[in-house]
């Protein structure tokens, strides 16, 4: 019988003995849950405890009331204490929900809200992530593609003038400042997770692999509907945010465990780089570590293979493909100023890649023949790629390349009106616009620099047709500052070589400003970085990122939110969470 005065008791009796600290349950405390959504259940208890003497309630009766399946009990988990591990749990009915744990010892307790979705309300979702981007990009992207004349800018980015806009709040389980792993797995399953980790709370569980899981949406909705799932990105797509709609894991750097699962999930477009995880390990660059061809796997299972940007289009507009699988880089592809302009870093090896436009519409060509609908993530992965080196030209050709991908999604809308498209970060990096580079100002680097009156504008030439101007280093350009970063030398000026490198290792294996842009530039600003001395490039921010949303359902997307809630609302859209109870 459930007694809350011993309940209390015990508690008080663990926090007396300092031991409260180490014990956990898991779904954490005030943890929202999709009613029949999948998860597990953990219980850690501090010390060694036996079966018998444990008493598990779930709203004051003992848990197999409500929970079918039969726990697995580890006597002694890591030399850690007593854990009871029930998989698979779903709950149908919605409302409040308390969990109480006791042993002899020690009492613990969370709760949780169970909600129900509304009726389905759209027929499809395209989620695109703008990785890392943060509203100085956005603001760079649209200076370069629209131009700004007597305060006025000449156009809007795509996503600009979307009817719904929130911020949201993206900080993990365990830390203020978040990763794309547990960012986008609040996204894809609405629970709150640890840095590096992705459709997992993480435990003391010592595999990466049995920490208890959460269902993602591209699982749910496969388990529950005959809806198509897409997935692409320009990263590898073993990376932290595609891999987040398929994995359960601890660490995000379980790259052949995600490029297995993305095989699994059946998903039926799955486009991107990172062949190296999907080639077995006696092939040339591969990655893996056993001798697993995902590449004749995905062909045998009836997917149309494409490994450049011809092979894409071909495919995506042949009437008979219905599932297609593309792979076009061994590793995170060529960002669109190199691919359209400098042609540096890889594209000399790999000079046909796809533009995230081209597999955009690929996937929603190949997606929209089903009747039932579809779900589309679409990740612009490569601006946190640059944001984190300061190379912020790059990361804004790329906002300009997120920006054209989102109006094929808004010109199909168009035709489509039953289509929720949401634009986000998945967290946000520091960087601002101060003023405008005048190379004609006298005097050294830093005074070249104009602010408020001085700036002025700049003045790159006119973009093309697509929204990308052809120049960038012209005499007055953007001065874009970040608000975090290791050492390293500022010219003020693009790096139309390579990415930026802004550090490398001393012989005590610190980083310190990397010496080539000294040597390229003479009157090169050395800025003593505001990071550890461990760090290479800028992290990520705390600071709240900018979503925009159209279609049915954007009116829930105001004001502050918190991530998980963007994975509420496409769930309620969608009807995925049925308030039916068995």
């Amino acid at each position: 019988m459930f007694n809350l005065s011993r309940l209390v008791a015990l508690l008080i009796f663990s926090l007396q003995l300092g031991v409260a600290s180490a014990a956990a349950l898991y779904p954490i405390d005030n943890a929202a849950i999709l009613l029949g959504s999948q998860f597990d259940i953990k219980i850690e208890f501090d010390g060694a405890a036996t079966p018998e003497e444990l008493e598990i309630q779930l709203n004051g009766a003992p848990i197999s009331k409500l929970v079918k399946q039969q726990p697995t009990f580890i006597s002694n988990e890591s030399g850690k204490g007593s854990s009871l591990i029930y998989r698979d749990v779903q709950l149908n009915q919605a409302g409040k929900y308390i969990l109480t744990a006791k042993s002899s010892q020690q009492a613990l307790q969370v709760s949780w809200d169970v909600y129900a979705s509304g009726p389905r309300r759209v027929k499809n979702v395209i989620l695109f992530i703008g990785d890392g981007m943060t509203i100085a990009n956005r603001t760079s992207a649209r200076v370069f593609s629209k131009g700004i004349s007597e305060g006025k800018y000449q156009g809007k980015l795509s996503f600009d003038d979307m009817t719904n806009t929130a911020l949201i709040g993206t900080s993990g389980s365990d830390s203020l400042i978040t990763d794309s792993a547990n960012s986008m797995s609040a996204y894809t399953t609405g629970h709150k997770t640890a840095v590096n980790a992705m459709g997992v709370y993480v435990s003391r569980a010592s595999d990466n692999l049995s920490h208890p899981k959460v269902e993602t949406i591209a699982e749910l909705i496969k388990r529950k509907t005959k809806m198509s799932v897409g997935i692409v990105s320009d990263a590898e797509l073993q990376d932290a945010t595609p891999g987040a709609l398929v994995a359960h894991t601890r660490r995000r750097a379980d790259k052949s465990y995600i490029a297995d699962q993305l095989l699994a999930s059946g998903a039926e477009v799955i486009l991107g780089g990172g062949s190296a995880y999907f080639y077995p390990q006696s092939n040339k660059g591969s990655k893996r570590k056993d001798e697993k061809n995902l590449v004749e796997q995905f062909k045998a299972n009836g997917y149309e293979i494409s490994f450049d940007k011809d092979e894409l289009i071909k495919a995506g507009n042949a009437a008979s493909t219905k599932k297609l699988f593309g792979v076009f880089h061994p590793d995170n592809m060529d960002g669109s100023l190199d691919r359209f302009f400098l042609k540096k870093n890889t594209v000399e090896q790999y000079p046909n890649q796809p533009d995230l436009t081209d597999m955009t519409r690929s996937a929603i060509n190949v997606l929209s023949k089903n009747p039932n609908g579809f779900f589309l993530m679409v990740e612009a992965a490569l601006i946190d790629k640059f944001n984190h080196p300061l190379d912020w030209e790059r990361a804004a050709f790329d906002t300009i390349m997120l920006s054209n991908a989102v109006q094929i999604a808004k010109d199909f809308a168009k035709t489509h009106p039953d289509t929720l498209i949401i634009v986000t970060p998945d967290h946000t990096h520091s960087g601002s616009i101060s003023g405008v580079v005048h190379d004609a100002k006298p005097g050294p680097l830093r005074e070249k620099v104009g602010v408020y009156a001085e700036a002025g504008y700049p003045n790159y030439p006119k973009a093309n047709v697509e929204g990308y101007p052809n120049q960038i280093d012209v005499s007055k350009r953007l001065a874009f500052f970040y608000g975090n970063y290791p050492d390293h030398y500022e010219t003020l000026h693009p790096k139309l070589d390579a990415t930026f490198k802004p550090a490398v290792k001393d012989e005590a294996g610190k980083y310190v400003a990397n010496p080539k842009y000294i040597q390229m530039q003479e009157d090169a600003i050395h800025m003593p970085g505001n990071l550890p001395s461990n760090q290479s490039v800028g992290v990520h921010t705390a600071d709240d990122a900018v979503l925009n949303a159209m279609g049915p359902g954007s009116e829930k997307f105001r004001g502050f939110m918190d991530n998980t809630e963007v994975f509420r609302v496409m769930v309620d859209t969608l009807g995925l969470g049925s308030s039916k109870s068995k």
